[in-house]
């Protein structure tokens, strides 16, 4: 019976997390189609790690870090997604976001729910080497998607190189500079040709 009560737990987890499809992002697909959702943005961001794993630092594990990707945005489920170029209370949203990892993870089995809660702190928190790789691939895709459809959610926001720079190419180049710096070149030609 404690079997079943174990699955039953984790199942009630998976069934959750499905949720994820619901919330849309700023950021358009590639195609400018249609508004990515935040479960393809987990998965995308998970292959991006193993795609550019090579560009980390020799101390991070890759397994970690697609564990961190897979897990970070599960939390928009309650607390919604912030869009970076947004209006909104980073406070606030911190708070809400917290209270959604005790819920959300707390579907698990305990032990379960001890090991994915503490590896979405640690993603938050962007201290340690995986952490920090992740939260640069995190902010890497968004970009691609971006130029991709012609512009995306910068058009909407009204963004600006300059802001590009400030809110998320200091977090890639913490992480990933190599990645950063042909990233960096293809978004600057973005602006360029755009003005």
């Amino acid at each position: 019976m404690k079997h079943s009560s174990f699955l039953a737990q984790q199942f009630a987890f998976l069934e959750e997390a499905d949720r994820l499809k619901n919330i849309l992002r700023a950021t358009p697909i590639h195609d400018d189609s249609r508004p990515e959702n935040s479960g393809e943005h987990s998965w995308h961001v998970a292959l991006y790690a193993m795609v550019l794993a090579g560009h980390a630092a020799p101390e991070v594990r890759i397994d970690r870090v697609i564990k961190m990707l897979l897990l970070h945005d599960l939390v928009e489920i309650d607390a919604g997604d912030t869009p970076i170029h947004g209006d909104f209370d980073a406070a606030e949203q911190e708070a809400k976001e917290k209270l959604a990892a005790d819920r959300i993870f707390g579907l698990l089995p305990a032990a379960q729910a001890l090991e994915f809660r503490a590896l979405w702190d640690e993603f938050e928190a962007a201290e340690t080497p995986d952490a920090i790789f992740g939260k640069s691939i995190d902010r890497v895709q968004p970009l691609a998607l971006n130029m991709a459809s012609g512009g995306g959610s910068w058009r909407e926001y009204n963004v600006t190189l300059d802001q590009i720079d400030a809110r998320v190419g200091t977090k890639v180049a913490r992480g990933a500079p190599t990645v950063w710096t042909y990233i960096r070149a293809r978004v600057e030609h973005f602006f360029v040709t755009q003005d």
